[in-house]
């Protein structure tokens, strides 16, 4: 009952996260990172803990002179091991169990398993790993979409003059910090980044981690399911073998060295093996979702004609010239944040805001001073003084 309101709490606070965090500052593949693979890793970290699921996570058999707990714990804290040569061996005739089988100490060659110690403690790491740069841009954002959105996000606002007001404070603000949010936009890039480099770092990581199993892990298994039953090795027995052999020496009655050989079941692998090859599909997909964003992001700061469309297919805003005034004037600091906005707000209410934007920008470009709103009325005292955070030259 305890593991259960463990993954509870995961998956509460998860919940919490969605109600709590109304501003919308990054895309759906960063939330893949930090909410979704986060709480996969760390839901996986208290199930490899759960020995009401799977009993003890080790039992070794050996003869009467060595008592059951003692052979266990030395067993689980040393290391197991199989041998590579009694792999692929009739169960039954040739080998007792896969990988274990007739053993010559120096002569046969050892494959040590020692990770299973570990696993929880991996599982937990990498969760933090994938949530870090969630922490980076969190910490660099600093609330700035959901200030200057404050009111706005959601549904339409009630009052028209009050919707009117609130516009108004958010085009002038545009305007007053225009061209200074590419310092903003670097660390976003950057983030996304991380995210690439860290799902891609993480396969590599558990590759190492594992012996150098996981990279083909997951094709093995594919290529394994389409194989005779009859002429088939799981790859999953190999990398996370049930039955291992584990090797205890001891003094005997007369002074001389005693060696027992103990057959161990590692319970614990037939959970290990499903987390392992969920994961391997789960990275693949993530790596290839977070190179697609990472794309689009480089398109996005080096392709102005991508902003265009971005405007007039995600947030519907068409006008021809309207589009043009905001695309030119405006650099991809800008761009993201009014993109990062239009996710946070009504459509409607973000076309005004986009309509009344391009039209100051024009009036402002060919005017060289600031325009008062003809459609928005403004507040007397600029938000960006008072309301909004101020901005430093990128």
């Amino acid at each position: 009952m305890a593991i259960f309101n463990l993954v509870s709490s995961v998956a509460g606070f998860i919940k919490v996260r969605f109600l709590i965090d109304k501003a919308v500052i990054d895309n759906m593949v960063f939330r893949f990172h930090y909410r979704i693979t986060t709480a996969i890793l760390f839901v996986c970290s208290i199930l490899c803990t759960a020995n009401s699921l799977i009993g003890d996570p080790i039992n070794c058999i050996a003869d009467n002179s060595l008592p059951g707990h003692v052979i266990n714990t030395y067993c689980w804290i040393t290391s197991t091991f199989t041998l590579p040569h009694q792999q692929g061996k009739p169960v039954g005739t040739h080998v007792a169990h896969p990988g274990v089988g007739t053993y010559v100490e120096g002569e046969n060659e050892t494959r040590y398993h020692s990770y299973y110690q570990w696993i929880p403690f991996m599982l937990f790491f990498q969760g933090l790993l994938f949530y870090i740069p969630h922490w980076i841009w969190k910490n660099w954002e600093e609330g700035k979409v959901r200030m200057i959105s404050d009111g706005m996000r959601g549904s339409m606002i009630g009052s028209k003059d009050d919707r009117r007001d609130r516009q108004g404070r958010l085009v002038q603000y545009m305007l007053d910090t225009l061209h200074l949010h590419n310092t903003y936009a670097a660390g976003y890039f950057l983030c996304e980044a991380l995210n690439f480099i860290n799902v891609v770092g993480n396969i590599f990581f558990v590759d190492v981690f594992l012996g150098g199993a996981f990279l083909k892990y997951g094709t093995d298994v594919v290529r394994y399911s389409g194989l005779n039953q009859e002429n088939r090795t799981d790859p999953m027995i190999v990398v996370f073998p049930r039955v291992t052999k584990c090797t205890f020496h001891k003094f005997g009655p007369s002074g001389s060295i005693q060696k027992h050989d103990a057959l161990c079941v590692l319970a614990l692998n037939v959970l290990n093996e499903k987390i392992y090859i969920f994961l391997w599909f789960w990275f693949i997909f993530l790596s290839v979702l977070s190179g697609l964003a990472l794309l689009y992001s480089t398109v996005i700061v080096v392709l102005p004609s991508i902003r265009e469309t971005i405007l007039k297919r995600r947030f519907r805003f068409g006008t021809p010239t309207g589009v043009s005034a905001v695309v030119d004037k405006t650099q991809v600091g800008d761009f993201l944040l009014l993109h990062l906005l239009g996710q946070n707000m009504n459509m409607v209410v973000f076309g005004e805001i986009l309509d009344e934007l391009s039209r100051r920008l024009n009036d402002y470009m060919h005017n060289n001073v600031p325009t008062a709103p003809s459609t928005l009325e403004m507040s007397p005292i600029y938000p960006s003084k008072e309301k909004f955070p101020k901005e430093t030259e990128a």
